[in-house]
């Protein structure tokens, strides 16, 4: 069972995969996944482990699969999902809180002593307002690389040439990206897609 998080967890997955790809016995990995995602980086990790395999992955996804649980699904050769999986959400958040306002209530003030201007730039002492045009555009743009480096984990994850064996799989739709906006997707609606190949569970895979 796959969480996209945590250092152990990859460093665990890894030897795994390693001992199945070593051992002439496993024709093919199944992966379990029921994640509602996590940290991109260890996502992206996670990928690229199912990715490396010399041996085709199978997912399998559980009740939930969805953002950086689709992220690690989407290099596999060939994925499951149930009719009912919670799924998608392909997309990339970043979101903080500020306390600046009940601070000012309680007569707290914040003293700042910064190398930058944007040093404090994701400060829970900030105002809204007083974030600025170029933080904001900072931010922004970070979460736009991060979410085209998910979509191209996607595209090459899911078309035909990059997997093993697995002619007959589901190929993206013409407007697959309109469905790349964070929404989350029912297992059928993700084989409508193209997000998925088939439905089904464990057993089945």
């Amino acid at each position: 069972s796959v969480d996209a998080n945590g250092h152990n967890q990859i460093l665990s997955l890894k030897r795994q995969f390693k001992w199945a790809n070593d051992d002439d016995n496993v024709v093919a990995i199944l992966l379990r996944i029921n994640s509602p995602g996590g940290e991109v980086l260890a996502s992206d990790n996670i990928a690229d482990i199912v990715r490396e395999s010399e041996k085709p992955v199978i997912s399998v996804m559980g009740s939930v699969a969805a953002s950086g649980g689709y992220y690690v699904a989407a290099p596999s050769d060939w994925i499951i999902a149930h009719e009912l999986t919670i799924t998608g959400s392909i997309g990339v958040i970043m979101s903080g809180y500020s306390v600046r306002n009940l601070m000012d209530k309680v007569g707290v003030q914040p003293i700042v002593f910064k190398s930058g201007k944007n040093k404090d730039m994701l400060s829970m002492n900030k105002r809204e307002e007083d974030i600025t045009d170029e933080e904001r555009k900072i931010v922004q743009d970070m979460i736009g690389e991060t979410f085209g480096r998910f979509k191209k984990v996607v595209r090459e994850g899911r078309d035909a040439n990059n997997r093993d064996g697995s002619n007959n799989g589901q190929e993206l739709a013409e407007d697959w990206e309109s469905f790349a906006d964070g929404r989350i997707l029912s297992g059928n609606t993700a084989l409508e897609q193209g997000f998925v190949d088939e439905l089904g569970d464990l057993d089945e895979g």
